[in-house]
């Protein structure tokens, strides 16, 4: 199956939200019995961290799912103060995983001279943020924790890359990473790389989902095309107890670049997911995606027939 396209897409655009030129992706949870996004939104003024082009944090919610009341105010906006003085914090990408009554929001910092990791903030209430710390070495965007501990110890997904001579961000997998503490990492594990037409440079995660068939995870896949990179989506299953063993893999990708808004942006060619949402009593998944960096677009599918498809669709030689 592929997953169907909300025909009112994008549903959150540029002019949606005054003096901006573009919005990134989403992160996205559950808080509070509504759907919420926390928007990345790029300003064409300096009006809030005194540079032009800057990028901050808005939380949006929304009571039937499609129309968003995005809150003017910042939720954070950029900060390079210590421990980020060298590697700046970035406003974007965010990886939101709840873990009881906490929410675990993890998002990038970036510099030319030290490269990308990972920097894991925490909210109970999406109006103060407490920054925690690094929790990752250069290049791994974005890691994505899992929801409860497996064995005794947090997990997440990471995505380390290598940036290769005269292309950007190539040959990007999937691993696989323990914590006693959600700061302190080891236990690192190839778990998948780049594998079918729709993914054949890099691959990235979402927060996985549990449910009873196994740990669902969104993810990405890059391949190159006649006018760049192509960013499509597809999913895989992970043994419940046993995250480092696949049970499922969708062979083809379920959400790719069809329509005017996933191309015609400020990255072009683009569908981007940053999380997703289950509802198992509606048999519903929901992904809020980035469209050619510029829109966030919805798509909706079966729960149980994705699911499924990951199982069927398992390569052989991942068995």
């Amino acid at each position: 199956m592929r997953l169907q396209k909300y025909s009112g897409n994008p549903i959150i655009k540029p002019e949606d939200f005054p003096g901006s030129y573009a919005i990134f992706n989403p992160g996205q949870a559950v808080y509070d019995g509504k759907i919420l996004l926390l928007v990345p939104i790029c300003h064409k003024s300096g009006k809030y961290c005194g540079q032009e082009n800057e990028i901050t944090a808005h939380v949006a919610t929304t009571e039937d799912g499609v129309n968003f009341n995005i809150k003017p105010e910042p939720f954070f906006v950029r900060d390079n103060t210590v421990p980020y003085s060298k590697v700046s914090m970035q406003c974007i990408d965010f990886r939101i995983t709840q873990i009881e009554d906490t929410y675990y929001i993890i998002h990038p910092g970036c510099s030319d001279q030290w490269g990308t990791i990972g920097i894991l903030s925490k909210t109970k209430d999406f109006k103060s943020l407490e920054h925690i710390d690094i929790i990752s070495l250069p290049d791994n965007r974005m890691p994505c924790l899992f929801p409860e501990k497996i064995n005794g110890k947090f997990v997440r997904l990471d995505r380390p890359y290598r940036v290769c001579p005269n292309d950007y961000h190539e040959m990007g997998n999937i691993w696989l990473s323990s914590s006693p503490d959600m700061i302190h990492w080891g236990g690192h594990r190839p778990l998948l790389q780049p594998f079918s037409y729709w993914a054949t440079t890099k691959i990235g995660p979402t927060p996985p989902i549990k449910t009873e068939a196994g740990w669902l995870v969104i993810i990405h896949g890059v391949s190159r095309s006649a006018t760049g990179h192509r960013y499509s989506i597809g999913a895989m299953l992970l043994d419940i107890d046993d995250p480092l063993k696949i049970i499922g893999l969708t062979c083809g990708d379920i959400l790719s670049p069809e329509e005017p808004y996933e191309f015609n942006g400020i990255v072009p060619n683009v569908c981007f997911p940053a999380g997703s949402l289950a509802f198992p009593e509606k048999d519903e998944i929901r992904i809020y995606y980035g469209c050619s960096d510029t829109f966030i677009g919805l798509a909706t599918g079966s729960l149980s027939e994705l699911i499924q498809q990951c199982i069927n669709e398992m390569p052989k030689k991942l068995k």
